[in-house]
């Protein structure tokens, strides 16, 4: 098959390394990719927002497949413009997509489905938002309800900190994602991440992670697109994973076929866990960056076999065979992430480090230039191990992790600290 992978950031390194193993891949192209990809797959100058645009590549290149990695092509419809021109493709149509673009309407979803969650209020009026907060006080959660990249997301412990918020929500912080905003109380307890194929009908889980979402060591300091994530997580028990696709993933997507708009891809839902019972903080409709890398890392190939399955309306039929392996990634950001940092550093010393299936330094925001390879993005490298233990693939990606020569990025030290 030839195939088309749309994204270039630390997910679609990983789509690919695992897509590039399956016998069933000819011919592999990445739009637009990055310097890592370029080593193992084709990469193309595409704008991937522009469904027609992509729509007329595949045509060009003979493509049978096309898998979406990030957000924003799929809130855009691309898959849609895709499907219209007969193409076979990973990934929700726009309106399915609303799940992850409009948290306001996984809310409603969630009321719907009956679905446990964050109780809510939803505001397009910053007085009416502030109002609620000093009704409610802290700590409350302020989330900006479009996309914003990972980081429309404010956990207010201070009341002012949530007005604050609101202030830089509605004072155009975070784009058009803050016009309107959605502001949820805040549940405590574990936080952990569920992978689930969906076919339209049918449900599949893929595997559980844990993210890391703030910059500093110890979860402190602001959150970011995430700083690292192991998998299997712990906290996600077998147990609390069944009440998960019973109580929250089959209703949600029963809601949503009911109404017409079936959900086809990779739904991520990020739980909250207390007492051995879920709800649910937020949806996704794509792998989650960095929890991409350790799933693929941990499902090798077989991990194109299921996405295909899915795209195709076949996954009654399909499994998953995990070995009982653990996987962690540690991502090396620029200084100054996630706030300003300079782009164009070099980065030393990826040449001499392991590169199989135990071992792989996916690339996310990178170029290459003169023979050397630069720095381009917030998160740059995702330093990504396996092993028969958790501790045994920390201590693996640690050990890569200072082999690179890099002294315009930084890393956290304490990535699957709370399951070690």
């Amino acid at each position: 098959m030839n195939i088309l992978i749309l994204g270039s950031g630390g997910r679609e390194h990983a789509l690919t390394w695992a897509v590039k193993q399956n016998p069933k891949c000819d011919r592999l192209i990445v739009a637009p990719g990055n310097a890592g990809i370029a080593q193992i797959a084709e990469c193309a100058d595409l704008d991937i927002e522009n469904g027609g645009a992509v729509a007329a590549f595949a045509e060009e290149n003979a493509i049978d497949f096309v898998i979406i990695g990030p957000e924003a092509p799929l809130a855009k419809g691309v898959s849609d413009r895709l499907r219209e021109a007969g193409l076979l493709v990973f990934g929700p149509s726009e309106e399915a997509a609303r799940l992850e673009a409009s948290k306001f309407f996984t809310k409603e979803i969630c009321a719907a489905a009956n679905a446990p969650t964050a109780g809510y209020g939803h505001f397009k009026d910053a007085e009416a938002a502030k109002a609620y907060i000093r009704a409610n006080g802290a700590p409350i959660v302020v989330k900006a309800d479009g996309l914003a990249a990972g980081k429309g997301v404010i956990v207010a412990m201070e009341e002012q900190e949530a007005l604050d918020a609101i202030d830089d929500m509605f004072g155009g912080a975070f784009g058009g994602a803050g016009a309107e905003v959605v502001i949820e109380e805040f549940m405590d307890g574990e936080e952990a991440s569920l992978f689930v194929l969906v076919d339209g009908e049918e449900v599949l889980s893929i595997g559980t992670a844990q993210d890391h979402k703030r910059v500093g060591e110890g979860d402190t300091g602001p959150n970011t697109g995430g700083m690292g994530a192991y998998s299997p997580a712990p906290v996600l028990s077998a147990e609390i994973e069944r009440k998960a696709m019973d109580e929250i993933v089959k209703p949600t997507m029963s809601e949503m076929a009911k109404r017409g708009t079936p959900f086809q891809g990779i739904l991520y839902a990020g739980l909250m866990i207390k007492d051995g019972q879920p709800r649910l903080v937020e949806y996704n409709v794509r792998f989650g960056d960095p929890e991409c890398q350790v799933l693929m890392l941990r499902l090798g190939a077989q991990a194109f076999d299921l996405i295909h399955a899915a795209a195709e309306g076949r996954l009654s039929d399909a499994q998953v065979n995990w070995a009982d392996d653990h996987a962690v990634t540690v991502v090396m950001a620029a200084n100054g992430y996630p706030g300003a940092y300079e782009k164009g550093s070099e980065i030393k010393g990826l040449e001499g480090l392991p590169n199989d299936s135990m071992n792989v330094v996916f690339h996310a925001g990178t170029k290459s230039a003169d023979g050397k390879t630069l720095a381009t993005g917030g998160r740059v490298l995702n330093v990504t191990a396996r092993g028969e233990t958790l501790q045994d693939a920390r201590d693996r990606a640690y050990e890569m992790v200072e082999a690179i020569d890099w002294p315009g990025g930084f890393y956290r030290r304490d990535i699957g600290w709370r399951a070690l």
